[in-house]
């Protein structure tokens, strides 16, 4: 199936601009999906999963491999250490020069991941909150560890009761986030959160969701996860453990991490560690799953097995979303 990319140059592209988004839950195919893309359409692949952003996990958080790096362009993979903090607002603005550069270049913009606020981000902005000092931020982080979760919850009830009761306890990123807001706003991030969004993309999408169905998504999660032993997964945790990093940053909590920290510091076997690491997973990719199916509408689902048919018809539709003039 031969195809001419079509390339924008010298052109306003905030009027011509388009994109491809392929969204799905974890251990969905959705990667390799994209790649197919990117490869047919002279694209860009830009990383949209909030864990594959660091870049002490190729393995655990599944971002794609070196010899995948080769194929094509990836985007946003690994860029940051584990010590650092990518919210939706910092991954927007990366994500947005990424794409405005691969227009610039000529090619597609292919956005994939599993985190829909960082998509939802891309296409329809954010609320405006304002920006936290880094003092404030670094007073509440230092709060939550010296309180832990249940004490930060309840001083955040007292700070800021409607956020307390959305977050649950164990929520520790949220709960910081909610807790910093509040003390260097005075307004609760709830009230923020109502504003309007602002900022989204001047794009037009093409929006993807791989669904497959429940038993077989939860069946690629644990054959994944075991896989990851053998690919070097527990060595990656244990350098991560190396660093002393604060438990509540991001990558401290990317699925997997707090299980097999669990066995490397010899509190569960690895065959336990697996097994709970698993269960995560599953969790996770039901959560995913509910996100999509609720907050999304996509121009395209996905929710059989991936076939040659199933590519000729998603090729055949991506290509007449790329040809039709923008009004």
């Amino acid at each position: 199936m031969a195809w001419c990319p079509i390339r924008w140059t010298g052109a306003d592209i905030s009027t011509i601009a388009k994109a491809v988004i392929v969204a799905g839950p974890t251990a969905s195919g959705k990667s390799a999906l994209a790649m197919r893309i990117a490869q047919l359409f002279d694209g860009d692949v830009i990383n949209a999963d909030s864990m594959q952003v660091y870049d002490t996990l190729r393995v655990l958080t599944a971002r794609p491999s070196v010899d995948d790096e080769r194929l094509v362009p990836h985007r946003l993979y690994g860029i940051l250490p584990p010590a650092e903090v990518c919210s939706a607002g910092r991954w927007r603005g990366l994500a947005a020069a990424a794409c405005e550069a691969a227009w610039e270049r000529g090619r597609l913009p292919v956005v994939v991941g599993g985190t829909g606020l960082y998509l939802r981000a891309l296409t329809k902005g954010l609320s405006p909150v304002p920006d936290v000092p880094e003092a404030v931020r670094q007073e509440a982080r230092d709060r939550f560890a010296q309180l832990g979760n249940a004490a930060f919850h309840h001083a955040l009830a007292e700070l800021d009761p409607l956020m307390a009761g959305r977050l649950h306890p164990g929520n520790s990123q949220r709960l910081v986030r909610a807790w910093e807001v509040m003390a260097a706003t005075g307004r609760s991030l709830a009230d923020w959160q109502a504003e309007p969004p602002a900022d989204g993309l001047p794009a037009r999408f093409f929006t993807i969701a791989v669904l497959p169905p429940r038993e077989r998504l939860y069946a690629q999660c644990d054959g994944r996860f075991s896989a990851m032993i053998s690919h070097g997964a527990l060595d990656e945790v244990r350098a991560l453990m190396a660093q002393n990093l604060a438990p509540e940053l991001p990558a401290m909590r990317a699925l997997g991490v707090a299980e097999l920290a669990a066995h490397l510091s010899g509190r569960v076997s690895l065959e336990g560690a697996v097994t709970a690491g698993q269960q995560a997973t599953r969790r996770y990719a039901k959560r995913q799953m509910t996100w999509f199916r609720h907050q999304i509408i996509p121009d395209q689902i996905m929710n059989t097995q991936f076939s040659e048919s199933f590519e000729e018809t998603i090729i055949s539709n991506i290509r007449q979303f790329l040809l039709t003039t923008t009004e």
